[in-house]
């Protein structure tokens, strides 16, 4: 089925997720699309851009709906290494953070384009991409800044996804801007927006390495079973987190993410 393929008189087909993202904002030719089931009923013509259930006097006379006014959408990072050396490493919980959004939310992560890999979808209504460049941690910033050139992206919906040496393992902090903290992928991406820090990030902490071992290694290491189970817990509370930061704005994602209980203290 193509996308301007008429509906008319089909009760179910499969519509594809990234067609009402086309209709928001213009995109270079990205080979990748998330399909949905989606229920299509009384259509006359090809679908609206919000694939609403809800009838109008133009739908019911056969008159397709004009699309609405174009949005931007929320670039969602995460930071990381490519390569299967780098898998499940404490360096890359920003590429796992981002791969748990993709699942959750049904966005296919398959397209190389801008040094990155990259997904489109919606969370709700609010249209995003999902990238997790690979062009190596210290060079995210090439990556990173092409994509918010090209699509014109505010930098306050720009989330940057990463690991932090300085928060206790597991835990999440939200903030709506800062400096690099010493991570050396979030340097780049503020050199390549020209210095601009006024961008929201997640900071994923995986605490500090023991005695005297060198924090180059320590970030390389996998996870430990125990460390792992407390990950996904982690990984769960971002994927609300990110939610509420779309839908309901940063201010209630903050204090979501910001006064949350440590794992030994629920349940």
């Amino acid at each position: 089925m193509t996308v301007g393929a008429s509906v008319s008189s089909i009760a179910t087909t499969r519509v594809p997720n990234c067609y009402r993202w086309k209709n928001l904002i213009s995109l270079p030719s990205l080979s990748f699309c998330n399909w949905r089931t989606s229920r299509i009923s009384s259509l006359a013509s090809a679908p609206s851009a919000s694939m609403s259930t809800k009838s109008t006097a133009s739908e019911t006379e056969g008159v397709a709906v004009e699309p609405q006014k174009s949005k931007k959408p929320w670039l969602i990072v995460g930071l990381g290494n490519p390569g299967k050396k780098y898998q499940a490493t404490r360096h890359n919980v920003g590429f796992e953070m981002v791969d748990a959004i993709a699942e959750a939310e049904g966005i296919s992560i398959s397209s190389v384009s801008f040094k990155a890999l990259l997904g489109k979808g919606f969370i709700g209504d609010i249209p995003v991409m999902l990238a997790k460049p690979q062009t190596f941690m210290n060079a995210s910033g090439e990556s990173v800044g092409a994509i918010v050139s090209y699509y014109k992206i505010p930098l306050k919906q720009v989330l940057v996804i990463f690991d932090d040496l300085d928060l206790p393992f597991a835990k999440l902090r939200l903030l709506p801007k800062g400096g690099h903290g010493g991570q050396n992928g979030m340097r780049n991406i503020i050199d390549h927006f020209k210095g601009n820090r006024d961008f929201p990030r997640l900071r994923i902490g995986i605490g500090r390495p023991p005695g005297r071992m060198d924090p180059v290694n320590f970030v390389l290491r996998p996870f430990t079973k125990q460390e792992r189970e407390e990950l996904d817990f982690t990984f769960q509370h971002g994927l609300e987190a990110v939610r509420i930061l779309l839908l309901e704005g940063f201010n209630k994602s903050a204090t979501f993410v910001n006064s949350a209980k440590p794992l030994e203290q629920l349940g």
